[in-house]
Protein backbone atom coordinates (compact mmCIF):
# COMPACT_ATOMS: atom_id res chain seq x y z
CA UNK A 1 0.00 0.00 0.00
CA UNK A 2 0.89 3.67 -0.92
CA UNK A 3 0.80 6.60 0.47
CA UNK A 4 -0.07 9.60 -1.27
CA UNK A 5 -1.03 12.92 1.02
CA UNK A 6 -4.09 14.95 -0.30
CA UNK A 7 -4.26 12.91 -4.29
CA UNK A 8 -7.08 14.00 -5.60
CA UNK A 9 -9.17 11.79 -8.26
CA UNK A 10 -12.24 13.05 -9.78
CA UNK A 11 -14.58 10.91 -12.07
CA UNK A 12 -17.28 11.39 -14.00
CA UNK A 13 -20.26 9.02 -14.66
CA UNK A 14 -23.06 10.52 -16.93
CA UNK A 15 -25.64 8.12 -15.74
CA UNK A 16 -29.06 8.26 -18.14
CA UNK A 17 -30.13 5.03 -18.23
CA UNK A 18 -29.01 2.58 -15.61
CA UNK A 19 -26.61 1.67 -13.36
CA UNK A 20 -23.52 0.68 -15.16
CA UNK A 21 -21.50 3.89 -15.16
CA UNK A 22 -21.58 4.55 -11.84
CA UNK A 23 -21.25 1.10 -10.41
CA UNK A 24 -17.99 1.13 -12.61
CA UNK A 25 -16.92 4.12 -11.23
CA UNK A 26 -17.53 3.34 -7.60
CA UNK A 27 -15.66 -0.09 -7.85
CA UNK A 28 -12.74 2.00 -9.23
CA UNK A 29 -12.98 4.55 -6.59
CA UNK A 30 -12.79 1.59 -3.65
CA UNK A 31 -10.47 -0.26 -4.86
CA UNK A 32 -7.89 3.23 -5.72
CA UNK A 33 -8.72 4.32 -1.63
CA UNK A 34 -7.96 0.85 -0.38
CA UNK A 35 -4.75 0.77 -2.08
CA UNK A 36 -3.35 4.08 -1.98
CA UNK A 37 -3.86 5.50 1.53
CA UNK A 38 -4.05 9.91 1.43
CA UNK A 39 -5.87 9.38 -1.63
CA UNK A 40 -9.45 11.23 -2.45
CA UNK A 41 -11.85 10.01 -5.25
CA UNK A 42 -14.88 12.11 -5.81
CA UNK A 43 -17.44 11.15 -8.33
CA UNK A 44 -19.59 13.68 -10.56
CA UNK A 45 -22.86 11.51 -11.45
CA UNK A 46 -26.24 11.65 -12.84
CA UNK A 47 -27.26 9.03 -11.43
CA UNK A 48 -30.85 9.37 -9.98
CA UNK A 49 -29.75 6.50 -7.06
CA UNK A 50 -25.90 7.60 -6.55
CA UNK A 51 -26.72 7.90 -2.95
CA UNK A 52 -28.79 4.79 -2.25
CA UNK A 53 -25.00 2.76 -2.42
CA UNK A 54 -22.43 2.87 0.27
CA UNK A 55 -19.52 4.38 -0.22
CA UNK A 56 -15.80 3.91 1.51
CA UNK A 57 -14.34 6.47 3.68
CA UNK A 58 -12.26 9.36 1.05
CA UNK A 59 -14.43 7.74 -1.78
CA UNK A 60 -17.86 10.98 -1.87
CA UNK A 61 -20.12 11.95 -5.19
CA UNK A 62 -21.37 15.07 -6.34
CA UNK A 63 -24.90 14.76 -7.88
CA UNK A 64 -25.71 16.46 -10.74
CA UNK A 65 -29.94 17.35 -12.37
CA UNK A 66 -30.55 13.71 -13.72
CA UNK A 67 -31.10 13.50 -17.97
CA UNK A 68 -32.98 10.20 -18.46
CA UNK A 69 -32.10 8.63 -22.32
CA UNK A 70 -35.42 6.92 -23.57
CA UNK A 71 -35.19 3.49 -25.30
CA UNK A 72 -35.52 5.38 -28.75
CA UNK A 73 -32.18 6.56 -27.81
CA UNK A 74 -33.41 10.17 -27.26
CA UNK A 75 -32.88 12.48 -23.87
CA UNK A 76 -34.59 13.82 -21.57
CA UNK A 77 -34.90 15.85 -18.39
CA UNK A 78 -36.00 13.90 -15.24
CA UNK A 79 -38.29 16.96 -14.79
CA UNK A 80 -40.48 17.79 -17.07
CA UNK A 81 -41.06 21.17 -15.92
CA UNK A 82 -37.47 22.16 -17.20
CA UNK A 83 -35.78 22.19 -20.45
CA UNK A 84 -33.21 19.66 -21.44
CA UNK A 85 -31.06 22.47 -22.78
CA UNK A 86 -31.38 24.18 -19.34
CA UNK A 87 -30.55 20.97 -17.65
CA UNK A 88 -27.71 20.46 -19.51
CA UNK A 89 -26.28 23.77 -19.02
CA UNK A 90 -26.48 23.35 -14.95
CA UNK A 91 -24.80 19.90 -15.47
CA UNK A 92 -22.03 21.45 -17.71
CA UNK A 93 -21.60 23.96 -14.86
CA UNK A 94 -21.39 22.33 -11.80
CA UNK A 95 -19.23 19.82 -13.79
CA UNK A 96 -16.70 22.60 -14.16
CA UNK A 97 -17.24 24.41 -11.17
CA UNK A 98 -16.19 21.26 -8.95
CA UNK A 99 -13.34 20.30 -11.12
CA UNK A 100 -12.06 24.42 -10.39
CA UNK A 101 -13.01 23.32 -6.87
CA UNK A 102 -11.78 19.92 -6.41
CA UNK A 103 -8.36 20.75 -8.30
CA UNK A 104 -7.80 16.75 -9.10
CA UNK A 105 -4.61 15.33 -10.06
CA UNK A 106 -6.31 12.85 -12.56
CA UNK A 107 -9.39 13.28 -14.22
CA UNK A 108 -11.16 9.89 -15.64
CA UNK A 109 -14.15 10.19 -17.85
CA UNK A 110 -16.15 7.21 -18.20
CA UNK A 111 -16.86 5.74 -21.65
CA UNK A 112 -18.62 9.39 -23.06
CA UNK A 113 -15.13 11.17 -24.15
CA UNK A 114 -16.83 14.37 -24.22
CA UNK A 115 -19.32 13.48 -21.90
CA UNK A 116 -23.14 14.00 -22.33
CA UNK A 117 -24.11 16.17 -24.95
CA UNK A 118 -20.29 17.53 -24.97
CA UNK A 119 -20.73 18.60 -21.20
CA UNK A 120 -17.06 17.93 -19.71
CA UNK A 121 -15.31 19.33 -22.92
CA UNK A 122 -15.34 22.79 -21.36
CA UNK A 123 -14.11 20.89 -18.16
CA UNK A 124 -11.47 19.32 -20.26
CA UNK A 125 -10.00 22.07 -21.49
CA UNK A 126 -9.33 23.56 -18.60
CA UNK A 127 -7.90 20.69 -16.49
CA UNK A 128 -5.37 19.99 -19.45
CA UNK A 129 -3.87 23.74 -18.60
CA UNK A 130 -3.15 23.16 -15.31
CA UNK A 131 -1.74 19.83 -15.42
CA UNK A 132 -4.00 17.10 -14.79
CA UNK A 133 -3.30 14.08 -15.83
CA UNK A 134 -6.73 13.09 -18.06
CA UNK A 135 -7.77 9.81 -18.51
CA UNK A 136 -10.52 8.01 -20.51
CA UNK A 137 -11.86 4.79 -19.55
CA UNK A 138 -13.88 2.43 -22.16
CA UNK A 139 -15.76 -0.81 -22.19
CA UNK A 140 -14.82 -4.11 -23.17
CA UNK A 141 -17.38 -3.33 -26.06
CA UNK A 142 -18.69 0.01 -26.85
CA UNK A 143 -21.12 -0.77 -29.54
CA UNK A 144 -21.40 -1.94 -32.85
CA UNK A 145 -18.24 -0.41 -35.00
CA UNK A 146 -20.47 0.83 -37.80
CA UNK A 147 -22.90 2.69 -34.85
CA UNK A 148 -19.73 3.77 -33.06
CA UNK A 149 -18.43 5.41 -35.77
CA UNK A 150 -21.12 7.15 -37.02
CA UNK A 151 -22.13 8.81 -33.70
CA UNK A 152 -18.40 9.68 -33.07
CA UNK A 153 -17.69 11.00 -36.80
CA UNK A 154 -20.75 13.55 -35.98
CA UNK A 155 -18.59 15.14 -32.79
CA UNK A 156 -15.05 14.47 -33.92
CA UNK A 157 -14.57 12.77 -31.22
CA UNK A 158 -11.51 10.77 -32.38
CA UNK A 159 -9.85 14.21 -32.86
CA UNK A 160 -10.72 15.46 -28.97
CA UNK A 161 -9.88 12.41 -27.83
CA UNK A 162 -6.14 12.99 -29.26
CA UNK A 163 -6.37 16.10 -28.44
CA UNK A 164 -7.40 16.10 -24.74
CA UNK A 165 -6.60 12.64 -23.21
CA UNK A 166 -3.28 11.55 -21.77
CA UNK A 167 -4.56 8.06 -21.20
CA UNK A 168 -6.80 5.09 -22.22
CA UNK A 169 -8.27 2.43 -20.36
CA UNK A 170 -10.47 -0.40 -21.96
CA UNK A 171 -11.66 -2.57 -19.12
CA UNK A 172 -11.04 -5.84 -20.72
CA UNK A 173 -8.45 -8.20 -21.89
CA UNK A 174 -7.41 -7.71 -26.01
CA UNK A 175 -8.24 -11.15 -26.48
CA UNK A 176 -11.48 -10.54 -25.70
CA UNK A 177 -12.50 -7.51 -27.42
CA UNK A 178 -11.00 -4.64 -28.84
CA UNK A 179 -13.89 -1.45 -28.39
CA UNK A 180 -12.26 0.58 -31.19
CA UNK A 181 -12.01 -2.17 -33.92
CA UNK A 182 -13.25 -0.96 -37.18
CA UNK A 183 -12.73 2.62 -35.98
CA UNK A 184 -9.89 4.40 -37.91
CA UNK A 185 -8.20 4.82 -35.01
CA UNK A 186 -4.39 7.29 -35.53
CA UNK A 187 -1.22 5.27 -34.53
CA UNK A 188 -0.96 7.66 -31.28
CA UNK A 189 -4.28 7.59 -30.04
CA UNK A 190 -3.57 3.28 -30.47
CA UNK A 191 -0.33 4.42 -28.29
CA UNK A 192 -2.02 5.46 -25.60
CA UNK A 193 -4.52 2.27 -24.88
CA UNK A 194 -3.66 0.21 -22.36
CA UNK A 195 -6.23 -2.86 -22.17
CA UNK A 196 -6.51 -3.55 -17.93
CA UNK A 197 -8.49 -6.62 -17.82
CA UNK A 198 -11.82 -7.30 -16.32
CA UNK A 199 -12.60 -5.41 -13.30
CA UNK A 200 -13.06 -8.03 -10.66
CA UNK A 201 -16.26 -8.33 -7.57
CA UNK A 202 -15.22 -8.98 -4.00
CA UNK A 203 -17.97 -9.46 -1.32
CA UNK A 204 -17.31 -7.32 2.15
CA UNK A 205 -19.28 -9.29 4.91
CA UNK A 206 -21.69 -6.83 6.48
CA UNK A 207 -22.94 -8.37 10.08
CA UNK A 208 -25.93 -5.80 9.91
CA UNK A 209 -27.55 -7.26 7.00
CA UNK A 210 -29.41 -10.59 7.11
CA UNK A 211 -27.72 -12.94 4.10
CA UNK A 212 -29.71 -15.25 2.01
CA UNK A 213 -29.04 -19.10 1.74
CA UNK A 214 -26.68 -19.60 -0.44
CA UNK A 215 -26.87 -21.87 -3.75
CA UNK A 216 -30.41 -22.11 -3.77
CA UNK A 217 -31.87 -19.85 -5.90
CA UNK A 218 -31.03 -18.74 -9.78
CA UNK A 219 -30.92 -14.77 -9.91
CA UNK A 220 -32.42 -12.77 -12.73
CA UNK A 221 -31.29 -9.61 -13.20
CA UNK A 222 -31.54 -6.61 -15.65
CA UNK A 223 -29.36 -4.06 -14.52
CA UNK A 224 -30.68 -0.78 -14.35
CA UNK A 225 -34.27 -2.55 -15.50
CA UNK A 226 -35.09 0.54 -17.40
CA UNK A 227 -35.63 -2.31 -20.65
CA UNK A 228 -35.21 -5.19 -18.70
CA UNK A 229 -39.45 -6.24 -18.73
CA UNK A 230 -38.71 -8.71 -21.98
CA UNK A 231 -36.60 -10.64 -20.44
CA UNK A 232 -38.96 -11.01 -17.01
CA UNK A 233 -41.60 -11.65 -19.03
CA UNK A 234 -39.85 -14.74 -20.70
CA UNK A 235 -38.84 -16.23 -17.19
CA UNK A 236 -42.18 -16.49 -15.85
CA UNK A 237 -43.86 -17.03 -18.77
CA UNK A 238 -41.12 -20.26 -19.16
CA UNK A 239 -42.01 -21.38 -15.61
CA UNK A 240 -45.57 -20.83 -16.63
CA UNK A 241 -45.86 -23.41 -19.58
CA UNK A 242 -43.31 -26.07 -18.00
CA UNK A 243 -44.43 -27.27 -14.56
CA UNK A 244 -41.43 -29.61 -14.29
CA UNK A 245 -39.06 -26.15 -13.62
CA UNK A 246 -39.48 -26.09 -9.67
CA UNK A 247 -35.76 -24.07 -9.77
CA UNK A 248 -36.38 -20.98 -7.01
CA UNK A 249 -35.90 -17.73 -9.11
CA UNK A 250 -35.02 -14.32 -6.98
CA UNK A 251 -35.72 -11.87 -9.82
CA UNK A 252 -34.31 -8.13 -9.40
CA UNK A 253 -36.54 -6.02 -11.15
CA UNK A 254 -34.18 -2.79 -10.81
CA UNK A 255 -34.99 0.97 -9.81
CA UNK A 256 -35.49 1.88 -13.54
CA UNK A 257 -38.32 -0.23 -14.38
CA UNK A 258 -41.40 1.69 -15.43
CA UNK A 259 -44.24 2.00 -13.01
CA UNK A 260 -46.77 -0.53 -14.92
CA UNK A 261 -44.37 -2.62 -16.26
CA UNK A 262 -43.22 -3.26 -12.45
CA UNK A 263 -47.22 -3.63 -11.25
CA UNK A 264 -47.74 -6.19 -14.55
CA UNK A 265 -44.77 -8.43 -13.80
CA UNK A 266 -45.15 -8.55 -9.70
CA UNK A 267 -48.95 -9.63 -10.45
CA UNK A 268 -47.99 -12.19 -12.64
CA UNK A 269 -45.21 -13.71 -10.80
CA UNK A 270 -47.61 -13.44 -7.62
CA UNK A 271 -48.92 -16.79 -9.26
CA UNK A 272 -45.72 -18.74 -9.64
CA UNK A 273 -44.24 -19.97 -6.51
CA UNK A 274 -40.93 -20.70 -7.35
CA UNK A 275 -40.61 -16.89 -8.11
CA UNK A 276 -39.64 -14.21 -5.60
CA UNK A 277 -39.64 -10.99 -6.81
CA UNK A 278 -37.89 -7.91 -5.30
CA UNK A 279 -37.20 -4.25 -6.83
CA UNK A 280 -33.74 -3.43 -5.75
CA UNK A 281 -30.69 -4.01 -4.14
CA UNK A 282 -27.77 -1.90 -3.70
CA UNK A 283 -25.58 -4.74 -2.91
CA UNK A 284 -25.99 -7.00 -5.89
CA UNK A 285 -22.61 -8.59 -5.58
CA UNK A 286 -23.51 -10.60 -2.51
CA UNK A 287 -26.74 -11.80 -4.77
CA UNK A 288 -24.41 -12.94 -7.27
CA UNK A 289 -22.07 -14.71 -5.08
CA UNK A 290 -24.90 -16.44 -3.35
CA UNK A 291 -27.00 -17.70 -6.60
CA UNK A 292 -26.41 -21.13 -8.24
CA UNK A 293 -26.54 -19.39 -11.50
CA UNK A 294 -27.68 -16.08 -12.99
CA UNK A 295 -29.62 -14.85 -16.01
CA UNK A 296 -29.12 -11.34 -17.12
CA UNK A 297 -29.40 -8.79 -20.21
CA UNK A 298 -25.06 -9.43 -20.18
CA UNK A 299 -24.02 -5.93 -19.36
CA UNK A 300 -20.73 -4.48 -18.26
CA UNK A 301 -21.20 -4.92 -14.92
CA UNK A 302 -23.29 -8.30 -14.13
CA UNK A 303 -20.90 -9.59 -16.74
CA UNK A 304 -17.74 -8.91 -14.60
CA UNK A 305 -19.91 -10.29 -11.69
CA UNK A 306 -20.57 -13.48 -13.72
CA UNK A 307 -16.70 -13.86 -13.80
CA UNK A 308 -15.79 -12.88 -10.71
CA UNK A 309 -17.95 -15.69 -8.53
CA UNK A 310 -17.51 -18.06 -11.35
CA UNK A 311 -21.17 -18.86 -11.86
CA UNK A 312 -22.99 -20.54 -15.02
CA UNK A 313 -24.79 -18.06 -16.80
CA UNK A 314 -27.65 -17.72 -19.30
CA UNK A 315 -27.87 -14.08 -21.40
CA UNK A 316 -30.31 -12.70 -23.05
CA UNK A 317 -28.81 -9.60 -24.54
CA UNK A 318 -30.40 -6.21 -25.57
CA UNK A 319 -30.19 -5.53 -29.01
CA UNK A 320 -30.84 -1.94 -29.71
CA UNK A 321 -30.61 0.81 -29.97
CA UNK A 322 -27.06 -0.10 -28.88
CA UNK A 323 -25.43 -3.75 -29.77
CA UNK A 324 -22.92 -3.67 -26.63
CA UNK A 325 -24.49 -6.53 -25.19
CA UNK A 326 -25.60 -8.45 -27.96
CA UNK A 327 -21.73 -8.39 -28.83
CA UNK A 328 -20.46 -9.17 -25.69
CA UNK A 329 -22.92 -12.24 -25.48
CA UNK A 330 -21.84 -13.69 -28.66
CA UNK A 331 -18.37 -13.37 -27.87
CA UNK A 332 -18.32 -14.67 -24.42
CA UNK A 333 -20.44 -17.32 -25.68
CA UNK A 334 -17.97 -18.19 -28.42
CA UNK A 335 -15.03 -18.73 -25.98
CA UNK A 336 -17.88 -21.50 -23.93
CA UNK A 337 -17.65 -18.59 -20.98
CA UNK A 338 -21.81 -18.24 -21.02
CA UNK A 339 -24.86 -19.49 -22.77
CA UNK A 340 -26.87 -16.90 -24.90
CA UNK A 341 -30.10 -16.57 -26.46
CA UNK A 342 -31.42 -13.84 -28.73
CA UNK A 343 -34.22 -12.10 -27.86
CA UNK A 344 -36.38 -13.97 -30.15
CA UNK A 345 -35.42 -17.00 -28.94
CA UNK A 346 -36.10 -16.79 -25.43
CA UNK A 347 -39.73 -15.23 -26.23
CA UNK A 348 -40.30 -19.08 -26.88
CA UNK A 349 -41.39 -20.04 -23.42
CA UNK A 350 -40.17 -24.22 -24.15
CA UNK A 351 -37.04 -23.20 -25.06
CA UNK A 352 -36.41 -20.53 -22.15
CA UNK A 353 -37.69 -23.28 -19.78
CA UNK A 354 -35.46 -25.82 -21.06
CA UNK A 355 -32.30 -23.58 -20.87
CA UNK A 356 -33.55 -22.27 -17.33
CA UNK A 357 -33.74 -26.07 -16.04
CA UNK A 358 -29.92 -27.08 -17.41
CA UNK A 359 -28.59 -23.59 -16.17
CA UNK A 360 -27.44 -24.79 -13.01
CA UNK A 361 -25.62 -27.83 -14.62
CA UNK A 362 -24.11 -26.03 -16.58
CA UNK A 363 -20.31 -25.66 -16.70
CA UNK A 364 -19.05 -22.56 -14.54
CA UNK A 365 -16.72 -19.88 -16.61
CA UNK A 366 -13.39 -20.91 -15.09
CA UNK A 367 -14.07 -24.83 -16.34
CA UNK A 368 -14.09 -23.11 -19.83
CA UNK A 369 -10.15 -23.12 -21.41
CA UNK A 370 -10.13 -19.60 -21.78
CA UNK A 371 -7.87 -17.21 -18.67
CA UNK A 372 -10.43 -15.01 -17.49
CA UNK A 373 -8.52 -11.98 -17.08
CA UNK A 374 -9.99 -10.20 -13.82
CA UNK A 375 -6.67 -8.10 -13.30
CA UNK A 376 -8.38 -4.28 -13.70
CA UNK A 377 -8.62 -2.93 -10.37
CA UNK A 378 -4.72 -4.04 -9.25
CA UNK A 379 -3.92 -3.27 -13.21
CA UNK A 380 -5.42 0.03 -12.64
CA UNK A 381 -4.02 0.82 -8.95
CA UNK A 382 -0.67 0.62 -10.23
CA UNK A 383 -0.93 3.18 -13.07
CA UNK A 384 -2.37 5.15 -10.94
CA UNK A 385 0.49 5.55 -8.16
CA UNK A 386 3.08 5.44 -11.05
CA UNK A 387 1.17 8.60 -12.64
CA UNK A 388 1.56 10.40 -8.79
CA UNK A 389 4.64 9.08 -7.94
CA UNK A 390 5.61 11.34 -11.45
CA UNK A 391 3.82 14.31 -9.96
CA UNK A 392 5.03 14.29 -6.30
CA UNK A 393 8.38 13.71 -7.82
CA UNK A 394 7.85 17.02 -10.66
CA UNK A 395 6.29 18.67 -7.27
CA UNK A 396 9.07 18.28 -5.21
CA UNK A 397 11.55 19.07 -7.69
CA UNK A 398 9.96 22.21 -8.03
CA UNK A 399 10.02 23.11 -4.56
CA UNK A 400 13.70 22.53 -4.62
CA UNK A 401 14.46 25.23 -7.68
Amino acid sequence: MSRFEDARILMYSHDTFGLGHLRRCRTIAHALVEEHRGLSVLIISGSTIAGAFDYRTRVDFIKIPSVIKLRSGEYTSMESHIDLQETLKMRQSIIRHTAESFQPDIFIVDKEPMGLRGEVEETLTYLKTRGTTLVLGLRDVMDAPHLLEAEWQRNDVLRKIGQFYDRIWVYGPPEFYDPLQGLDVPASMRAKMDFVGFLQRSVTPDPSRESRKAGDYILVTTGGGGDGADLIHDVVHAYKHDPSLTHKALVVLGPYMPTDQRRKLLRKSAKIPYIEVIEFDNRMEELIAGATSVVSMGGYNTYCEILSFDKPALIVPRVNPREEQLIRARRASELGLVEMLEPEEARDPARMAAALKNLPKRPAPSQSKQSLRLEGLPHISRIVGDILDVKRGSHLSLVKL
